[in-house]
């Protein structure tokens, strides 16, 4: 029979997630000969005078009714969004360290701090953006407000503050050693049993005169950025990984892939990919410049190495970690290492997600696989036929791995996929903050992280008005061929739908035309009954014949690889990974985890490069007694 799942596939989110609603957009007055630079310097210095008499109720007047403020570290050692007038207030009358806030004349240099700009691409909502830098008792960060000219029942207008985003991303006291406090490098004088760098190198890579404060598993994109964050912070840290190289997580994957993001999207940090590089890095290419990375960061990555145990010393504030490494010259080494902190970058997602089906020991063709198992298909083999479970990115590239060799593919769909063509990203999706020759990295960063969850809604739900016309051809072509799409949680497109559910989309790079022309083959609605010796049999009866069968049906909970990795109890202390939260901040990720000294990292490339100084500059602040476990 076919599958009635509870709620849309549009909708499915994340167990215990929130589907936050989409922020309303206010309504507007526009004035064309605003002194962008006097209304913000007006809007700042009253709001640095009212904080410095901590005077937060007259701070929450300075916002419209409908208005939000979030923070990544710059009031609370958290990640928070305040919605409204009264929540704003509230969160100011808790201990914070704002201290002051000041227009940022160095970003957008066009504008020079301040400018005039339409916040809906339609033209309808229009203010002012400003660029400012947050100060805080420890540290400072940029930030961002946006204000919008309220009506009065008088009739005339007020400049109030529609969103406001305050960070911390340096500390005073520990400034990072890049350009004029780069290290020397050289030893000049006379120095009895002088060590040259590699001597230097090989000890600390080694851990021979200590233990890593912090230890990182995972040497993927998530543990290579926030390593390197670390490391500008002077935190001795470890990568550990089960690999043999730093990037097999890339190689490993199937033959096929190639990511789906440009590359001026995906650059980490301090090390930018080359002016040369493609604009799609195939996945081995990528694992090369992330092996190449590690190298050139001097990050200390130990591979071929696993968690033998784990524990957390709540008296000591540390944990026990045995490690079990395996040198290239084939020995096996013991380590016991006491770091402070533990960070798991082993993917935002958890276990792979291969269901049991009856019948699969059954199976006689060749291949019966996870999609993270599979190798590529064989060449030139016209005739062969193979079965994809799942229908969504790994599955739609699989199949059409499939179809380039000759063989007969069939794309088992049990629900809708959101679809949205590899154009109507750059276009639409990442631009115009993400461009070829846009802006920096870390300001395209700013403008995109600055937007509370529900307006960066509503923004996605107006591209998801215009890309649904500009992929029109394709979304009504996948649908006559009996291939299912849906416009994503609240008709608000792709990207809403990773960061709801992290799965359930297809970034189109050529199957959908496949599809469109019958050259592969589509079964919708059922699910899987039974594995046939061979072949597939579904829900309603249909038996498909299949040499290979790959199921790519994801992965489960991130917290699922935090339970193998640490075991039961210190994963009963872990929430459930990624979705929002009531507030429209992501849940886990990137903040204290719920459990001491564990802390979660990951995502795609650029989540990673932002969001890896989150988490070091977290932990940095409590190595060094800025903040406690407890304080946020």
């Amino acid at each position: 029979m076919a599958t009635s799942d509870s709620v849309h596939s549009s909708r499915q989110l994340v167990p215990g997630s929130v589907d936050i609603p989409i922020a309303p957009w206010p309504v507007t007055i526009k004035d064309e000969d605003v002194e962008a630079l006097a209304v913000a310097t007006e809007v700042v210095n009253a709001f640095n005078k009212l904080l410095e008499k901590h005077n937060d109720e007259a701070i929450a007047d300075l916002f419209l009714e409908n208005s939000y403020w979030r923070d990544f570290l710059g009031v609370t050692w958290d990640l928070r969004t305040m919605k409204g007038k009264d929540k704003i207030a509230s969160f100011l009358n808790n201990s914070h360290h704002l201290t002051h806030v000041s227009i940022d004349h160095e970003l957008s240099a066009k504008s020079k701090g301040a400018e005039l700009i339409n916040f809906r691409a339609d033209g309808t909502v229009h203010g002012i953006q400003v660029f400012i830098r947050a100060n805080t008792k420890y540290g400072f960060g940029p930030g961002l407000v946006r204000l919008i000219l309220e009506r009065e029942e008088s009739g005339s207008g007020k400049w109030k503050i529609w969103t406001l985003f305050t960070s911390m991303h340096w500390l005073n006291e520990h400034p990072e050693p890049t350009g004029p406090l780069r290290a020397n490098g050289a030893m000049h004088g006379v120095y009895v049993g002088r060590k040259n760098w590699l001597e230097r190198r090989q000890a600390e890579v080694n851990f021979e005169d200590g233990d890593p404060d912090v230890l990182i598993v995972g040497g993927g994109q998530a543990g290579l950025s926030v390593h390197a964050r670390l490391k500008m912070l002077n935190v001795p840290a470890l990568i550990i990984d089960q690999n043999d190289n730093v990037g097999d997580n890339w190689r490993k994957r199937y033959h096929q892939l190639v990511l789906h993001d440009p590359v001026w999207y995906d650059h980490l940090p301090y090390i930018h990919f080359p002016e040369f590089w493609p604009i799609f890095t195939p996945k081995d290419k990528l694992a090369d410049f992330l092996k190449s990375y590690a190298e050139m960061l001097e990050l200390n990555v130990w591979n071929n190495t696993s968690i033998e145990y784990s524990s957390w010393d709540e008296k000591k504030k540390q944990w026990t970690a045995v490690l079990k490494r395996k040198k290239k010259d084939g020995s096996v080494e013991v380590r016991v290492l006491h770091p402070k902190h533990i960070i798991q970058a082993t993917g935002h997602s958890g276990k792979k997600n291969h269901p049991n089906f009856k019948g699969m020991e059954s199976f006689e063709g060749d291949v019966l696989c996870h999609s993270s198992e599979f190798q590529g298909a064989k060449k030139s083999t016209k005739g062969r036929k193979a079965v994809v479970v799942g229908a969504c990115n790994s599955a739609l590239d699989i199949c059409q791995d499939f179809y380039e060799n000759g063989y007969d593919v069939t794309v088992v769909q049990r629900s809708s996929t959101t679809v949205m063509s590899s154009k109507a990203v750059l276009d639409l999706l990442l631009a115009p903050a993400y461009t070829e020759d846009g802006l920096p990295v870390e300001e395209a960063d700013l403008l995109t992280w600055s937007k509370p969850s529900e307006v960066y809604k509503a923004t996605n739900a107006d591209i998801n008005e215009v890309q649904v016309l500009q992929d029109k051809d394709v979304l009504e072509g996948l649908d006559k061929a009996g291939f299912k799409t849906n416009r994503g949680p609240m008709n608000c497109g792709l990207w809403l739908k990773y960061l709801q559910r992290g799965g359930g989309y297809y970034i189109d790079i050529g199957t959908s035309q496949l599809i469109i022309d019958g050259k592969i083959k589509v079964k919708h609605g059922f699910g899987v009954s039974e594995i046939l010796p061979r072949g597939v049999k579904l829900e309603d009866g249909t038996e498909l014949e299949a040499d290979e069968i790959v199921c790519a049906t994801g992965y489960q909970n991130m917290r699922t690889a935090t339970e193998v990795i640490f075991g039961k109890e210190v994963a009963s202390k872990v929430p459930d990974v990624w979705g929002y939260d009531e507030e429209g901040e992501t849940r886990v990720m990137w903040r204290q985890s719920g459990h001491p000294g564990l802390w979660l990292h990951g995502g795609n490339l650029a989540m990673c490069r932002y969001f890896s100084r989150i988490v070091a500059l977290q932990i940095k602040a409590q190595l060094e007694g800025l903040s406690k476990p407890s304080q946020v």
